[in-house]
């Protein structure tokens, strides 16, 4: 055999998956189709002397994971800025709201801002912080029944009344929001945040996307100096100093299977053998175009990737942004900025979206950690991202993407202007990141950079299906990760581990 294991793709999860076994002494090689490593978590100067994240941004998941300090990832070049406060959220009546990282001083934030919100505030992290934890350690270990029953036997509860809590969890995360906050606006903020995996808050059993909310405190919300892409330079050296080969330009064309077992991988007319392989790539590449179609498996017609999700706008500034009500600058532009009035502009943003419009009136996160990274962009000037949901891949009217992409841009930074005026004067620089984009550049099948849709029926041991749920495919020796398996996508690299050790416990 020419290696231990060959992983397929250099995306974090993968990279995470190939650190493990490297550092357990496997002879590993990772092969990646495009330039660099990481996925949608690279970092490139697309523009000179701006540092442009090319997918996932803020490190929020991966925070709630050992990741980090078992693979001593700080000896590999790999340091954390916290940001604090995690998140801002300014209105149009110029209230701005702030979430530290702290609890109580968030309490007495909301207090203070709006009488009895910081009591709310307090109660619903109370209530659901336990649960919160229960669902971080689902996350951290195979979904298998037995550890599905095992981590609520074991793990921590909320402390309301078990009927009563399966109601909250069954609900949509709107009405579990409004049954804790007399404020719309706090109820908008948690809202907004809960929106980020994907379904919207009027959808039945959602109500998790929103309990998830207490953990911010526990892990908080932290940028890689440098950018993003830090996170998977680190991994990459990590596997390289233990004795991993990780090659870019590397495109895998097929996966081997002899007598029924995955016996290695073709990359540009190369055969590379190997005890086992492990995609991680998307599962519809995976099961579509790198399996002998004799070994597909009848599950991968049920897949459900979606209609797109999101689009990114990449801003270089030459100059600071500024918000109109934000009595601290530099506090307003530290950690998420979560643009979003009510919870009509995020309902009537998703109803455009089933119309395959995209949102005329969009919900916005702004991200500017060039405020706590001046690594990221010259001196006085500044990089800003924007964030806005919901944008099809599918558009309505033969509509084409190429021909749109200038015009939904250009209302996005019309949008952000509302809050802080006189941004376009100030761009040197801009990428847009809309959902034909992101499958053309980065393999995101339509744009949904979940990779499949974080609904119930394709969560825990329905992802990426039915039967394939605990990281090993559809053949002996076949292992799967990313964001297609479970617990889904964004940057948290718990699927990276999780295969890491079913792997190991396969290969001992």
């Amino acid at each position: 055999m020419d290696y231990d294991i060959v992983i397929i793709g250099a995306g974090h999860n993968g990279l995470i998956t190939a650190a493990y076994l490297a550092q357990a002494g496997y002879r590993v090689a990772v092969f990646e189709r495009r330039e660099i490593v990481g996925g949608a978590v690279s970092t490139q100067e697309r523009v000179p002397g701006y540092q442009i994240d090319l997918g996932g941004s803020a490190h929020i998941l991966i925070r709630q994971t050992p990741i980090v300090e078992e693979l001593e990832l700080d000896a590999f070049g790999l340091r954390y800025i916290d940001l604090d406060p995690m998140f801002i959220a300014p209105f149009p009546d110029g209230q701005t709201l702030y979430i530290y990282r702290d609890l109580q001083k968030t309490i007495d934030h909301l207090e203070a801002q709006i009488p009895g919100a910081g009591k709310n505030y307090h109660n619903f992290v109370s209530d659901w912080q336990g649960f919160a934890r229960t669902m971080r350690n689902l996350f951290l270990s195979s979904p298998s029944p037995w550890q599905i029953g095992k981590q609520f036997i074991v793990g921590e509860t909320s402390p309301l009344p078990w009927h009563e809590e399966l109601r909250h969890i069954l609900r949509p995360y709107e009405q579990v929001l409004q049954s804790y906050f007399d404020a719309p606006k706090v109820q908008t903020l948690i809202a907004w945040m809960a929106a980020q995996s994907g379904p919207p808050p009027t959808e039945p059993l959602t109500g998790p996307f929103a309990l998830w909310h207490p953990l911010y405190h526990d892990g908080g919300v932290a940028r890689p100096e440098g950018g993003s892409g830090m996170l998977t330079q680190a991994l990459r050296a990590h596997i390289e100093a233990h004795g991993g080969t990780v090659e870019t330009d590397a495109a895998v064309d097929e996966i081997l299977v002899e007598q029924g077992s995955a016996s290695g991988v073709r990359v540009h007319d190369q055969i590379y053998t190997s005890r086992a392989v492990c995609s991680a790539t998307h599962a519809r590449e995976t099961f579509d175009k790198l399996l002998p179609e004799q070994y597909r498996p009848d599950q991968a017609d049920g897949l459900r990737i979606g209609n797109g999700f999101g689009a990114m706008l990449r801003l270089a500034l030459d100059a600071p942004v500024e918000y109109t009500h934000a009595e601290d600058g530099e506090e307003a532009r530290t950690g998420l900025q979560l643009l979003c009035r009510d919870l009509s502009q995020l309902r009537q943003a998703y109803g455009e979206y089933l119309g395959n419009e995209p949102s005329k009136d969009p919900p916005l996160v702004a991200m500017t950690f060039s405020a706590a990274d001046d690594t990221l962009a010259p001196s006085g000037s500044e990089v800003l991202w924007l964030w806005g949901q919901y944008y099809p891949y599918e558009l309505a009217d033969n509509q084409s993407w190429n021909k749109i992409a200038d015009d939904v841009a250009d209302r996005m930074i019309d949008q952000f202007e509302t809050y802080a005026p006189g941004i376009r004067d100030h761009i040197v620089g801009q990428l847009f990141q809309h959902p034909a984009w992101l499958e053309d550049r980065l393999g995101l099948f339509r744009g949904n950079v979940m990779h499949l849709e974080m609904s119930i029926d394709q969560m825990f041991a329905g992802r990426p299906t039915l039967g394939l749920a605990s990281y090993r495919g559809p053949v002996d020796g076949l292992y799967l990760t990313g964001a297609s398996t479970h617990p889904g996508g964004g940057i948290m690299g718990a699927a990276g581990r999780n295969a890491a050790r079913t792997i190991l416990s396969d290969l001992s």
